[in-house]
């Protein structure tokens, strides 16, 4: 019953309300038919929304992928053991050639060819820090790959404001999300 779901959805009470939703990073087709109505209404009724980084702004996907790359000069295989660097570069020449069957008639049909999704993904991989060289090969699974093409929840929605004409804005700043992770050492990673 939509009328007992938790919804992840609190309400600051003041005129007008002001509301404070959780979201996933997973595509929003997976969620969108458990989010209650009083989630999807807050949404529609607001005209300005926050979100953690505003992935629609060209900017902040520029930045995002800056930060991930190591000090200019250096490459992954300088800073990882020899033997993680080879089993890594292994298990992407893996990925690249199940991708293909990864994918689904769907994605093939909306123009997504697996040569240009593994590059979307994991391009420029060797000068990436090992961090974000971690959450990349963690994506790189058959079940992701078959989710790729749809927006995760806090996209979709960005997207959703833009169309409705909301002002849109962000909480964090790349730099904010970035500099932690980074300063993360070898063995933390």
């Amino acid at each position: 019953q939509q009328s007992e779901m938790n919804s992840f959805l609190w309400t600051i009470k003041r005129d007008p309300p002001s509301y404070f939703f959780g979201t996933i990073h997973v595509p929003y087709t997976h969620v969108w038919d458990f989010i209650p109505d009083n989630s999807k209404k807050a949404f529609q009724q607001s005209h300005i929304v926050y979100f953690e980084l505003d992935l629609t702004d060209p900017y902040t996907i520029s930045a995002l992928t800056s930060c991930q790359l190591l000090p200019h000069g250096q490459n992954l295989q300088d800073v990882l053991p020899r033997d993680i660097y080879r089993r890594l570069k292994q298990h992407l020449e893996y990925v690249k050639l199940m991708m293909p069957s990864w994918m689904t008639p769907d994605q093939r049909g909306k123009g997504l060819y697996a040569d240009y999704l593994f590059n979307a993904i994991a391009g420029n991989w060797e000068r990436k820090r090992p961090v974000w060289v971690m959450l990349m090969v963690n994506s790189l699974t058959e079940v992701d790959i078959k989710s790729r093409g749809t927006p995760v929840l806090d996209l979709y929605l960005a997207q959703e404001a833009k169309r409705l004409s909301k002002q849109t804005g962000a909480v964090e700043k790349v730099e904010e999300q970035c500099h932690p992770l980074n300063g993360l050492n070898f063995s933390q990673v």
